[in-house]
């Protein structure tokens, strides 16, 4: 008998209504196109957050190669062969062998030091650009995802109070599904916003580092073209090779004997 109750009871009990899908349902189409604003910041945050990171990370590998093999060349020119093509460093290099080669048409000294430096300038601006492209993205979505969820909140609410006014109460069940969905927008623009925040930070900070390795370089490479090659970073030394395995012992002929 009590077990026909529970399961006359448990058949008749009402499905909830409160849940992530019907809280979206209940937002309609602005719920919907809100969510899918999100959507694409977060997966457009994490796209950049990836590849920037997979940039940065190139670059500075790259200057392993300038510290132990650049400077060992005779000239620029044979330094730059040895550096990876299409790489920041290379293109600093490049940069400095054509100034090097178009200085001599300047009558006066100062105006070829003036030409050297401004050549590598705008080399060390333009590759400064190029790694800080996508961190404006980053910026924005932690800016205004809160406030794009701050909207659903909104909208959220105003139905809440729609729901009230036509029922003429506060009951939970005409208030839960606006609430509910304004909620979920506002932690939805949190959780979008925070990793974008974090992103930007953390590259922009990686980024001047390697700004700043990248005015050093420059600065050695006018030094360099400056004192015909007679100013120069110390020569780091490239890393030891693992030792070949020792042979094995040959057996003991004694023993063998024995």
């Amino acid at each position: 008998m009590n077990l026909t109750l529970l399961t006359a009871a448990g058949a008749e009990a009402p499905e909830s209504k409160f849940g992530f899908y019907e809280a979206m349902v209940e937002g309609g189409p602005v719920a919907w196109s809100i969510l899918a604003i999100m959507i694409i910041m977060s997966v457009g945050s994490f796209y950049i957050l990836f590849t920037k990171l997979f940039e940065q990370n190139k670059v500075l590998k790259q200057y392993k190669t300038v510290q132990t093999s650049f400077w060992r060349a005779a000239s620029l020119k044979e330094g730059a062969a040895k550096l990876e093509k299409d790489g920041p460093w290379r293109q600093l290099a490049d940069d400095a062998v054509k100034a090097q080669e178009e200085h001599g048409k300047m009558t006066d000294s100062l105006e070829s030091h003036d030409y050297m430096h401004g050549s590598l300038q705008r080399s060390e601006d333009s590759i400064n650009a190029v790694l800080a492209g996508g961190l404006p993205f980053l910026a924005t979505v932690g800016a205004t995802a809160p406030f794009v969820g701050l909207l659903g909140t909104v909208i959220g609410i105003y139905r809440a109070l729609i729901n009230i006014g036509i029922a003429g109460n506060a009951s939970i069940d005409k208030v839960a599904g606006p609430v509910g969905e304004a909620l979920i927008m506002t932690a939805i623009g949190l959780l979008v916003a925070v990793p974008a925040v974090f992103a930007f930070n953390w590259l922009q900070s990686r980024n001047r580092k390697i700004s700043a390795m990248l005015s050093s370089f420059s600065n050695d490479l006018l030094a360099y073209m400056n004192s015909n090659g007679a100013v120069k970073p110390a020569v780091q030394a490239a890393p030891a090779a693992k030792p070949a395995a020792k042979p094995a012992a040959p057996a003991n002929p004694t023993l063998n004997k024995s």
